[in-house]
């Protein structure tokens, strides 16, 4: 029997330093979601890669499911079992329902609530679309987390106020510099993360931004909305010394900043402070660079205590998203209950098409001859008719009378009407 599965590294236990290990690359998912689903015991499957989590959504028929998805999480990314284990999270069935919703309304998000969350799951079903691994149940299953998302959203407070990483970066960045307006700021890459932070920078008075991507007509889309300078990653380790803030978020397998990079930026600015805060998964930036004298160097894990200080108003929004939640899980567990039944249906349909193609053929076939068309066309009713009445009257004959009532109303009610 199927059973939805999703097996979980997150944020709420795993640090930064282990979140990075097993993320996924996009350029790397078709690949990756086609290995996953050609495994056995797999029938579907989708897969969620953030700064905070990497998820395995599944659609299974094994009874070592936690087994099999843990083990191809650290054969993926060349990890031992051993050292993965304690961080990660598995659920099962209802659990991993609610698991979906919660992820998809913000609920298991570090920042309670943030938006950003339900286009990085639309995003995951998309891929699993384009890569053909989702089946019937999977795909009602990000309907279903996506449509409770929606209901949490309109019927809730929870995303009313400014809380996203985004915001918690600049926030965290006025511990260090009282007036940001007077500072230069750096942004690395040109997703929605950088330019969510380009947006706040902004509303706090910052003028002077450069925004530095790979490929410089992302960098110059952001950096139009706020009148920043656009560089290529090959320009920015030239400019790096002018910015005092620093945000980097892009999708580089390796670390773009290296501690002798900013060595040499320190000395060009003579050792004035240098505000770094990488929320990148995998680090873009190296460790290491926390060594050094004048560098405040922060991790997304670093966000946890700015989260806490604005997160009051969104707490009392949660119960009712919890209740809304619940409510919408009893409509899905309703359909569930009728999966089997479509199954039945479904095979059934198709064994009558097949029935109906054999007995065409063979009429067809007696036509071309130039036999009799009304005697093949009578006869092609009457053995279509029988075929497909013979074995549903053999199942109704072995049926006890409480299962026949059941099936009287499958029964249509033809009652021949007087002229």
């Amino acid at each position: 029997m199927q059973r939805i599965a999703i097996l979980s590294v997150n944020h709420q236990l795993a640090p930064v330093e282990v979140r990075e290990k097993v993320a996924f690359a996009s350029g790397e998912l078709a690949n990756a979601l086609g290995h996953l689903n050609n495994t056995d015991g797999i029938e579907a499957c989708a897969i969620l890669s953030t700064c905070n989590r990497a998820e395995v959504y599944a659609i299974v028929d094994a009874d070592n499911t936690q087994e099999i998805l843990s083990d191809y999480l650290a054969n993926t990314h060349s990890i031992q079992r051993a050292e993965l284990d304690p961080y990660l999270s598995y659920f099962e069935d209802d659990d991993a329902v609610t698991h979906i919703c919660h992820v998809a309304t913000g609920l298991d998000s570090l920042v309670l609530g943030e938006p950003q969350i339900l286009g990085q799951l639309k995003d995951a079903y998309h891929a699993a679309k384009e890569a053909d691994t989702l089946n019937k149940l999977l795909e009602k299953l990000f309907q279903h987390a996506f449509s409770t998302a929606k209901k949490v959203r309109t019927d809730t407070e929870i995303g009313s106020s400014p809380v996203s990483v985004a915001y918690c970066a600049v926030k965290l960045s006025e511990k260090i510099f009282a007036d940001l307006a007077e500072q230069t700021v750096l942004l690395i890459g040109a997703g929605e993360m950088i330019e969510l932070c380009a947006q706040h920078l902004s509303q706090k008075g910052v003028r002077n931004m450069i925004v530095a991507n790979r490929t410089v007509e992302n960098a110059e889309k952001i950096a139009s909305l706020y009148g920043a300078k656009a560089v290529s990653l090959k320009q920015f380790s030239n400019i790096i010394h002018e910015a005092d803030i620093i945000i980097s978020s892009t999708a580089a397998s390796v670390p773009i900043i290296g501690k002798g990079l900013i060595e040499t930026a320190l000395k060009l600015r003579k050792h004035r402070p240098m505000f770094m805060l990488d929320i990148a998964i995998p680090r873009d930036i190296e460790p290491e660079v926390s060594q050094l004298d004048d560098v405040f160097l922060y991790t997304v894990d670093d966000l946890q205590q700015v989260v806490n200080d604005n997160i009051g108003s969104r707490q009392k929004e949660k119960a009712l998203a919890e209740e809304i939640i619940i409510g919408q899980n009893k409509k899905f567990d309703d359909w569930l209950a009728t999966l089997p039944h479509e199954q039945i249906v479904q095979s059934y349909r198709q064994s009558a098409y097949h029935i109906k193609n054999v007995a065409v053929e063979a009429a067809l076939k007696k036509l071309k001859k130039g036999g009799d068309s009304a005697a093949i066309i009578t006869q092609l009713a009457d053995q279509l008719t029988n075929k497909l009445l013979h074995t549903p009257f053999s199942n109704i004959k072995q049926v006890s009378e409480e299962q026949l009532a059941q099936c009287e109303g499958c029964v249509p009610n033809i009652k021949s009407k007087k002229s």
